[in-house]
């Protein structure tokens, strides 16, 4: 095998929430005697588009693009993250990074947009959190949030083992802690790039669903996977761009506010399939149906954060909004197209 290079693709299928899904190529590739794989060296594929909800049964071919090259410790192992597009080469309408890139082509200009994602979920086993018993319920939350202990954590292991992983894959984890219901994790995944950033999002959520497959354990990213008087998964998104980090005006961020406000039912409609469900208004959340910001306020739609206030309204926002099944190139194109 010292010839061969084991390729993962990995796509975004055609449910209204996008599952991953992926396959290996081997290559007949060896670094150590060509040199490093790069991307513009991995060869299209395809796959039966009839069993990802992409394609009907009699033509079922659907094209896999890669666009961004992920390399893991193990050097005779790549994973890369592709675009769906249809046999005439063009974007499968499934394809929502397509529609990012255009977006950005087209919107972003000069304004060199960061992006933090804040993704939630829950560790489940026979479909209820980990550390819940099997009858009842645990004590109420309260305790759980960045906590420690085996009584108030489950699974750190877990969390950390992905934190590593990603980070050997230069993804740019810049935290984790457990949240506020048992079972609850959340990470933090940034960058500097538009793109990148909602593609690490996508591949780190990935990367979580490998690492638990060993532990028999199920990763929901669903809003609101228990019913009841506990906290939702959100996906918070904090963004800033140029103006936002290096002119300082109050004014620009009223106005982008503002923006965000008149289009609040188009985002709600684009942040995740049943987020009614988590933003009712309670549990850290504004209701759905309502549009609200303020320094500080985690209750509010969007939170101005406290520091940028205090530095003179240089800095970022946190859309408090999307769900943690969000799809962050929908999310990223809203709130660019959303700039004064």
């Amino acid at each position: 095998m010292r010839n061969k290079t084991f390729v993962e693709y990995v796509w975004l299928d055609g449910y209204d929430t996008p599952n991953l899904r992926s396959k290996v190529k081997v290559l007949n590739y060896s670094e150590e005697l060509s040199g490093p794989l790069k991307l513009k060296n991995i060869p299209e594929w395809n796959f039966d588009g009839s069993s990802t909800r992409q394609a009907p049964g009699g033509n079922s071919e659907c094209i896999l693009k890669p666009v961004r090259l992920y390399k893991t410790p193990d050097t005779r192992s790549v994973i890369v993250l592709c675009e769906v597009f249809n046999t005439d080469d063009t974007p499968h309408i499934t394809n929502m990074r397509s529609h990012l890139r255009n977006c950005i082509d087209e919107c972003e200009n000069n304004s060199q947009f960061w992006w933090g994602f804040e993704q939630e979920y829950f560790m489940m086993r026979d479909g209820m959190p980990i550390g819940f018993p099997k009858n009842g319920f645990p004590k109420a939350q309260g305790e759980f949030y960045c906590a420690a202990g085996s009584s108030n954590v489950k699974h750190r292991d877990i969390a950390e083992y992905h934190m590593y992983e990603c980070l050997d894959m230069e993804i740019e984890i810049t935290g984790i802690n457990a949240e506020v219901a048992l079972g609850q994790w959340e990470y933090q995944c940034f960058s500097k790039d538009t793109l990148k950033a909602c593609d690490d999002l996508w591949m780190s959520r990935y990367l979580l669903h490998k690492v638990t497959e060993q532990y028999a354990i199920t990763i929901d990213i669903s809003p609101k996977p228990v019913k009841g008087d506990w906290n939702g998964s959100g996906c918070h998104t904090n963004f800033s761009n140029r103006a936002m980090r290096e002119d300082g005006s109050k004014q620009y961020f009223k106005v982008y506010l503002a923006n965000l406000k008149s289009a609040h039912q188009l985002h709600i409609d684009n942040y995740g399939i049943c987020n009614d469900q988590r933003l009712t208004g309670e549990h850290e959340t504004q209701h759905i149906t309502q549009f609200s910001y303020g320094v500080g306020d985690r209750g509010a739609s969007i939170r101005i954060p406290t520091c940028v206030e205090k530095n003179n309204w240089h800095g970022y926002l946190e859309d408090r909004r999307p769900a943690a099944n969000c799809n962050p190139y929908r999310v990223a194109k809203l709130i660019i197209e959303a700039k004064p």
